[in-house]
């Protein structure tokens, strides 16, 4: 009786510390997944940002009318959000398609040739520091289990999870599109409550806390330095800032026509 129940804590103690490596794994998969969406995010608001402060910055520079400056604004963040949207889309889309043809290749190997399967993952634990005999012997445990060797070979063979390929493109082609809207609301509103010469540098301003904004909030999966990541963002946003509003005064005189006054 004494033996039943020192085994009976030990093995409730085994399975509390099962569920508690079950719910760790389950959040840091979930957080990995998220991987996606944030490039997807940052990516899109970066653009969204530079790529819409340049032309207002350049249309600024070349007239002090300020409708013509908050369409050629707004007309660049539609654009560039139906234009990332789709991007993202179509390319997204073709990537799990790629996956999933390569998923079904080795899913049909594993299927028929399973040996040959098995071999090709034993071969790819070699690669990897194991043993000939541990890396065949491994090779065949996991090949008791087909759902297990198909995993286990894609993942080593291409890199991704086979449940990777089962995403849905829509969602980033959402989180993109609307991730570059917001960015390009920074530069266009102070367009809109304020004259063109001040608004020009507003903008510049408002873009520029964006950017280091974007930094700082990166690292929080990145784990990186909060500020260097915003003051890296920042240099490189404000490029494009500087260059759009040197083609905005120099474009004109090139063309013919005088530069804005003030």
């Amino acid at each position: 009786m004494r033996e039943g129940s020192a085994a009976s804590p030990q093995r409730s103690a085994s399975l509390d510390n099962r569920a508690s490596i079950g719910a760790r794994l389950d959040e840091e998969r979930r957080r990995a997944s998220l991987r996606g969406d944030v490039r997807e995010a940052i990516f899109g608001a970066q653009d969204g940002l530079v790529s819409t402060l340049a032309v207002v910055s350049t249309v600024s520079g070349a007239t002090d009318d300020r409708f013509s400056v908050l369409v050629a604004g707004i007309a660049t963040a539609l654009a560039g959000i139906f234009s990332m949207a789709a991007g993202e889309y179509l390319s997204s889309k073709s990537q799990r398609e790629v996956a999933l043809a390569q998923i079904a290749i080795d899913r049909e190997k594993v299927a028929t040739k399973r040996k040959v399967a098995e071999a090709e993952l034993a071969y790819m634990l070699e690669e990897e520091g194991l043993q000939d005999d541990e890396a065949s012997a491994v090779a065949a445990v996991i090949a008791r289990h087909p759902e297990v060797l198909l995993n286990t070979k894609v993942e080593k063979e291409f890199g991704f999870a086979v449940e990777e390929a089962s995403g849905s493109p829509m969602q980033g082609a959402l989180v993109m599109g609307t991730a570059f809207g917001l960015g390009a609301l920074a530069p266009i509103l102070p367009y809109l409550v304020l004259s063109v010469n001040v608004a020009s540098s507003a903008a510049v301003l408002a873009t520029g806390a964006v950017l280091f904004a974007i930094g700082i909030v990166k690292t929080r999966w990145t784990g990186g330095n909060p500020i260097l990541s915003g003051i890296e963002i920042l240099l490189v946003g404000a490029m494009a800032g500087v260059v759009g509003y040197l083609f905005g005064n120099l474009l004109p005189q090139l063309l013919g026509a005088p530069a804005a006054a003030g």
